[in-house]
């Protein structure tokens, strides 16, 4: 196979496709094929630096992973990360280009990038036997159809099978394939192949009759039914729409080694961004993350963690207005741990001078740190590797802020203040034996008679999620048909479903 491929689109935002197109990338690289992911516009605060220093989505990290391979800033091309409800930093080849309010990026901009993107498909499929693109919302999104860089847009370009995926646990999932092609144009129709059904809980053989209906009305057959899997524990694409009320992230149901659980209690500030580093923790036994907008729930939590965000001054003033603010001062009065990382670090220190961000100028932090921040405009994106509590620890770094150090005891890139801990470095609980020198810590300031497992490797854990994921694909996707489709493109024929594209 050479420069095969294949769009894998949604007939809704979060109906599955970043975690398909990471079962299709490890299912095709246990078969020996060498594949790559790829996503030309991803709009996510969840971002990652690439080793050679370009911000890309985490989603498009974790499916690197997941075909095996080292991501690359050729991956995700264009990522937005907004700053608000109307405007986004644009962020080209791993380099923030500018701040567009969503009409200047759709009115124009977009169309401008569309080269840029193709040639980084291109590239990958010079380069690897098989890209497996991600779309993104959907691909009948028909008041955007004329800028679009990363749907019907790139499908058309390259030539790409499409793969519309379904989320049957919504209801309705018949409705949206059939609409979702119908709104195509002939032209659009022409490479949609057929569907995946994701989700499904039940027995199949009474989904069946819809399947061979929905092949008549469309003439498109249904390439397999994915199961509802509990528990994956996979990256998240985007904090914008991820219900954080009340929920827990726990990847292993497991009894704690000691006495005690330990709760932690992660503050879901605005914007909140990279919230995918409280995963490490929540995948030690006995360890439970929530995520808490009120201050009666920090009571009981033997761990705060204030997360990044990308509106530091924002999450700022959303602490203070919920009463959140005066309880994170009053467990540090206690001695009862807080952690705070990138814009939360930024957040419990003393002062901030912010031209960039929010343009708000000089705002008081909350002075649980003795620390000083000043927003520059060039964004700091790094992958440190350094020492803490002992341990080796890796991380990465994306951030406008730059913060004057002028006290504590020495952590990371940041300090330490009896309990109240900060740092730039994302991902840094993912170091095994950082962690758990840190959660030893934690329970010790915390009184609680927790003891971290001695043998829970984040990064093994992580590699059996996307086994899954490939097992899912293995396993309930026609996978036969699935690599003709890879291979060959969208079958010839493919009838056309009125009324099409307005």
């Amino acid at each position: 196979m050479t420069g095969g491929g294949l769009l894998v689109a949604g007939t809704t935002s979060d109906a599955g496709k970043s975690v398909v197109t990471a079962g299709i990338c490890r299912w095709l690289v246990r078969q020996g094929v060498k594949v790559a992911p790829f996503k030309g516009q991803n709009m996510s605060l969840n971002s990652f630096v690439t080793r050679e220093g370009a911000e890309i989505g985490r989603a498009q990290a974790m499916q690197a992973q997941a075909a095996r391979v080292e991501p690359t800033a050729l991956m995700n091309p264009v990522l937005l990360k907004p700053g608000s409800d109307r405007s986004s930093q644009v962020v080209l080849m791993g380099r923030p280009v500018g701040e567009l309010s969503a009409k200047g990026y759709h009115g124009g901009r977009q169309r401008e990038l569309f080269e840029p993107v193709r040639a980084c498909l291109e590239e990958l499929r010079g380069t690897y036997d098989a890209v497996i693109c991600e779309g993104a919302g959907s691909p009948a999104e028909i008041n955007l159809r004329r800028t679009d860089i990363v749907n019907m847009g790139i499908a058309r370009a390259a030539r790409l099978p499409v793969l519309v995926v379904g989320d049957i646990d919504r209801g309705g999932v018949f409705a949206q394939f059939f609409g979702t092609t119908a709104l195509l144009s002939p032209e659009d129709q022409a490479l949609v192949a057929g569907y995946l059904v994701n989700k499904f809980r039940g027995d199949v053989s009474l989904l069946e009759p819809g399947l061979e209906m929905l092949l008549g009305l469309t003439g498109r057959r249904t390439f397999g039914v994915l199961p509802y899997a509990h528990g994956l524990g996979i990256d998240e694409e985007d904090g914008l729409r991820v219900s954080l009320r009340g929920a827990v992230r726990e990847s292993v149901v497991a009894p704690p080694v000691g006495e005690d659980v330990l709760r932690v209690a992660v503050c879901a500030v605005p914007l909140m961004s990279n919230f995918t580093d409280v995963d490490a923790l929540a995948a030690e036994p006995g360890v439970v993350v929530r995520f808490v907008d009120r201050a009666e729930e920090l009571v009981d939590a033997d761990l705060v963690v204030v997360p990044g965000t990308r509106g530091t001054v924002k999450a700022l003033a959303w602490l203070r207005e919920r009463g959140l603010a005066d309880a994170l001062v009053r467990r540090a009065a206690e001695g009862r741990p807080v952690l705070g990382i990138c814009g939360g670090f930024q957040a419990l220190g003393e002062h901030i001078e912010d031209d960039v961000e929010s343009r708000a100028g000089a705002v008081d932090g909350l002075g649980l740190l003795p620390v000083r921040v000043r927003f520059a405009p060039e964004k700091t994106l790094a992958r440190p590797v350094g020492e803490a509590l002992g341990a080796r620890v890796e991380g990465y770094e994306i951030h406008h802020g730059v913060a004057e150090v002028l006290g504590g005891d020495a952590f990371l890139d940041g300090c330490r203040v009896d309990a109240v801990w900060g740092t730039h470095w994302h991902g840094s609980l993912e170091s095994d034996d950082f962690r758990r020198a840190f959660l030893r810590e934690v329970a010790a300031q915390a009184g609680r008679r927790f003891v971290p497992a001695p043998d829970t490797c984040f990064g093994a854990l992580r590699e059996e999620q996307l086994d899954r994921l490939g097992d899912l694909i293995e396993e309930h996707a026609d996978t036969g048909a699935l690599m003709r489709l890879i291979e060959e493109g969208a079958p010839a024929g493919l009838p056309f479903i009125p009324p099409g594209a307005p």
